[in-house]
């Protein structure tokens, strides 16, 4: 159910639910694992500010999950978790 809620609202474009659902897409937790689309709702949480979205699909490009691999975006979305005070950035 709560997947089914934070789905709702990732839908409406709030940015903490689009990184939820991201999350639970990444590691399978509630609904079926899909990197791809994990890294659809990391960006668009990303884009509206989310340091922690950011970082997460950072890691994605670094590593080349769920997206091709490209450190130049990379390190840009790891600039900008940075600017906004994400420690792990």
């Amino acid at each position: 159910e709560a997947a089914r809620l934070f789905g709702l609202a990732a839908e409406q474009g709030m940015a903490k639910a689009q990184f939820k659902c991201a999350f639970s897409c990444k590691y399978g937790l509630g609904v079926p694992q899909d990197v791809g689309e994990a890294a659809h709702l990391y960006r668009l949480a990303a884009e509206q500010g989310h340091a922690s979205a950011q970082f997460n699909l950072a890691l994605l490009y670094e590593n080349g999950k769920g997206v091709p691999r490209d450190v130049g975006e990379a390190a840009g979305l790891y600039r900008l978790a940075a600017e906004q005070g994400a420690a792990n950035a």
